[in-house]
């Protein structure tokens, strides 16, 4: 991996990505990778987590390594033998990434679940991925509970941290009794270590199954997004839940690969919280989604005021980060934020690298080395520059298989065979590339608006939207109209002390004609309290999509 930094205004995209390759061993263990091969040093520290509650605690690699040990042996007790799916229900705490380690090294499959996630949630994907022992805290044992009996396959809970009911094994007892040494299994880079269910926006959730070489997948996004990490000093931290391919292939497990240590908390996001921590512990590199951002952005303006701030590099993905955001981060956090686009299924593509090639605010970057992205048609045929079209991900790059691609979905070949156009993965995202090979953002496949002939994405006209002073988040969708097709409608969250009223919205309507297309302005405009979010913090179109559709069946003269 190449380490050099450009020098400012140097452009080394070219250079860096032409002489990429990658190296991928035959055998090759996630659990010995992003712990194992640091554990002999008892002075690297892996983990500093703090609880919403104010309880500190640190641990070095040595220790984490330890503990999986005996979590992987008491699990070979319980019957876990390679392959079996062990469901982690479980927020950010030490526990989680203790076991993680422990189930890529026995070669199980690690199933991540949302914290968040409700019975029904729960009894799908442990259904579908056949379970058979789930791990628990006090705020997720209910909900399991609750289905526990339509689980026949699940033969084991384990409780941290005080889970208690009759028949759930105890983590602390359970690992006090476990050996302390383990030798991780020799498992293939192409072997399954990792199930992430998608977000089910598109029909049922599917199980994306991961192999062990999807760390070395990252890796080149990871490194070019942090501006060349590690660097001496750095610190992570990340609010996306460990159980999600943002918190875990983006956090956790990248910066656990360097043997660097990451930064966990217990609790749910605030924007002042946030600056607490980063401070507190001297964040240096951060992966925060855009709807944290601009929560951060609205409640404190300018930080550097309030907090001493030690900032090297900020990733943001999930949603497009817009102008605004990364205007405000160059002059109040003093770092330019580096976008980054990816999937669970194809991870960490496309991105900004600011220490190697100039970030043009507005575009997610150019496609990251060891990655060939193009915008493509419903027929796998590449589209000219400037044109709309599908981002889409080769199995290939400089002659050589793409190591972040997943292995398939789980229990759905048919869904397997529809991600791809021939070598394309599809993405069902829409996109531009410029002439100098930068991407475009425009939404979902879905999210995109045809309005009197035109194609537009929601992204640019959220990001306008924002930069009306009394507008805290925005989302964009296309009413159904007869005479256009469509019309462009805003559902808007006023900023704290902001009322809607029709001067306002005149006024809104104005900001964005006067900045975009005349096409593009809101017709339309709704002003909510709170846009329905994902539990990985992207804003629900489709949910948006639904309630318009509703309420113009119910009355179809409603405007």
């Amino acid at each position: 991996m190449a380490s050099a930094k450009a020098q400012d205004g140097e452009d080394r995209y070219e250079e860096l990505h032409s002489a990429f390759r990658w190296q991928v061993p035959e055998l090759f263990n996630m659990g010995w990778d992003c712990c194992g091969q640091w554990a002999h040093d008892r002075n690297r520290f892996a983990l500093y987590w703090e609880d919403e509650s104010g309880a500190t605690a640190a641990y070095t690699f040595w220790d984490i390594q330890q503990q999986a040990n005996r979590l992987s042996n008491a699990l070979a007790a319980l019957g876990v033998k390679r392959g079996d799916r062990v469901a982690l229900v479980l927020p950010q705490r030490p526990e989680m990434a203790i076991a993680y380690i422990a189930i890529f090294q026995m070669g199980a499959i690690a199933l991540p679940l949302s914290h968040l996630f409700g019975p029904d949630a729960l009894e799908y994907r442990m259904q579908n991925s056949e379970a058979s022992i789930a791990i628990v805290d006090p705020a997720t044992l209910p909900n399991l509970w609750v289905v526990k009996d339509k689980l026949p396959l699940l033969r084991h809970v384990i409780g941290v941290a005080g889970a208690r009911e009759a028949g759930v094994h105890e983590w602390e007892p359970l690992l006090a009794r476990a050996s302390r040494s383990y030798t991780h299994a020799d498992t293939a880079a192409e072997d399954p270590a990792l199930i992430i269910y998608t977000s089910g926006t598109t029909g049922a959730p599917k199980g994306a199954l991961e192999p062990h070489r999807s760390i070395i997948g990252n890796i080149p996004g990871f490194v070019h997004s942090h501006d060349f990490y590690p660097q001496p000093g750095d610190m992570f931290w990340t609010p996306a839940d460990w159980a999600w391919a943002g918190g875990l292939l983006d956090g956790l497990l990248p910066a656990w690969h360097f043997g660097t240590p990451i930064l966990g908390y217990r609790g749910r996001f605030d924007p002042e919280k946030a600056y607490h921590l980063l401070e507190k512990y001297g964040v240096r590199n951060t992966f925060l989604f855009p709807t944290a951002l601009k929560l951060m952005m609205k409640a404190v303006p300018e930080p550097k005021k309030r907090y001493e701030l030690n900032l090297r590099s900020v990733m943001s993905a999930g949603e497009s980060v817009g102008v605004t955001v990364i205007e405000w981060a160059r002059e109040h956090l003093g770092v330019t934020i580096n976008e980054m686009f990816g999937q669970t299924e194809i991870n960490y593509v496309v991105g900004n690298c600011r220490a190697a090639w100039p970030v043009k605010p507005g575009s997610i970057g150019r496609p990251y080395p060891g990655h060939r992205v193009a915008i493509i048609d419903e027929a796998g045929n590449e589209r000219p520059r400037g044109e709309l079209g599908e981002i889409a991900v080769h199995r290939t790059c400089n002659g050589m298989s793409d190591a972040v691609f997943f292995l398939e979905y789980w229990k759905n070949p048919q869904a397997t065979k529809d991600k791809f156009i021939g070598d394309w993965g599809c993405t069902g995202d829409q996109g531009r590339m410029d002439e100098d090979g930068y991407i475009w953002y425009q939404g979902r496949s879905d999210d995109v608006i045809k309005s009197s002939g035109y194609r537009i994405g929601p992204a640019e006209i959220e990001s306008c939207l924002v930069k009306h002073p009394a507008v805290m988040n925005a989302a964009v969708i296309g009413k159904p109209d007869a005479a256009k097709g469509a019309i462009v409608k805003a559902f808007i969250v006023l900023q704290p002390g902001e009322s809607p009223s029709a001067a306002l919205e005149d006024e809104i309507r104005l900001h964005v004609r006067g900045r975009l297309a005349p096409y593009e302005y809101p017709r339309e405009i709704e002003f909510i309290k709170e846009l329905p979010m994902t539990t990985t913090g992207k804003v629900q179109r489709k949910v948006l999509r639904q309630r318009e559709e509703e309420r113009m069946q119910q009355d179809p003269g409603r405007p």
